[in-house]
């Protein structure tokens, strides 16, 4: 599967995800002290929805264009909202940020964000991008070395975004292997790995990976806008996040039925459990 994410910008799997980082920022925005965000396969940060690879797949229209019309809406996705907002300032909506420029602007002063992006022309473009905010760092690098690269952070607490393209079929395993030394080098990072529900099979032994990685406790949350029995199309999308802070396991449960009606393809559904449970030691 390639998921370059200028083609699918947008989409129903946007959407969960960038809802749930919105979350996860706002969660750890609570406390006043610095918090780090690093992105492992950034893209370009920002996307035109009516430019050539948007329009080539009109997901879009499947994604943010149906939340971006629903009304009501639930007041937690309104901080999400704002950044596309702020993007279409006449009301039509065009731009898409993507996670880096949702966490640059969703942060706050005293945090700091590391975006790695190893496709070169991609990587030119985030610098572009990102060049007129300091609390910004850009590498080009391999995304898989992350967690060994940048961790652990100056700051006490980091929240890591490992999102890969999926072009490679080894991808889910080195996912797993990703989140494993982060919680090695750093053992409080809130880790969230995005991935795409298609072969059921591999799932499985992907979920049994992440079950292995060592991390405190781990929170799956997936949305499927059909029926899950094909492994020829993108029936949903999940997030399996390590150490979430505190509250968003209730706030999901709140979000997902909403976002499984809302972006329904077919047979919708949702799943939120923990992967790992805490240890009450």
């Amino acid at each position: 599967m390639n998921y370059r994410h200028a083609f699918h910008a947008g989409n129903h799997a946007d959407v969960l995800k960038h809802i749930v980082l919105a979350r996860l920022l706002a969660l750890l925005g609570k406390k006043d002290a610095p918090y780090a965000y690093l992105d492992s396969h950034a893209g370009i940060g920002l996307y035109d929805l009516h430019g050539d690879a948007a329009s080539r797949t009109g997901e879009w229209l499947q994604g943010i264009a149906r939340l971006w019309a629903a009304t009501p809406r639930p007041a937690l996705v309104e901080d999400y909202l704002s950044v596309v907002a702020a993007l279409n300032p006449n009301g039509t909506l065009r731009y898409y940020p993507g996670s880096p420029e949702l966490a640059r602007r969703l942060s706050r002063e005293q945090d700091r964000l590391q975006l790695n992006e190893k496709h070169p022309e991609d990587g030119r473009l985030l610098k572009d991008n990102m060049k007129a905010d300091r609390r910004v760092a850009v590498h080009l690098g391999e995304g898989w070395h992350v967690p060994r690269a940048l961790l652990p952070t100056r700051e006490k607490r980091v929240l890591l975004l490992i999102d890969p393209p999926f072009e490679q079929l080894d991808e889910m395993e080195r996912c797993a292997q990703s989140v494993k030394e982060a919680i090695g080098r750093m053992r409080q990072a809130v880790v969230a790995v995005w991935y795409p529900i298609k072969d059921l099979r591999q799932l499985k032994r992907f979920h049994q990976g992440l079950e292995k990685s060592g991390a405190p406790k781990m929170l799956r949350a997936e949305l499927y806008v059909q029926s899950p029995d094909s492994a020829e199309r993108l029936n949903g999308s999940g997030l399996a996040i390590a150490n979430p802070p505190w509250g968003l396991e209730e706030e999901l449960r709140e979000l997902l039925p909403w976002l499984a009606q809302l972006l329904a393809q077919g047979e919708s559904g949702w799943r939120l459990d923990w992967l790992i449970e805490e240890s009450a030691g």
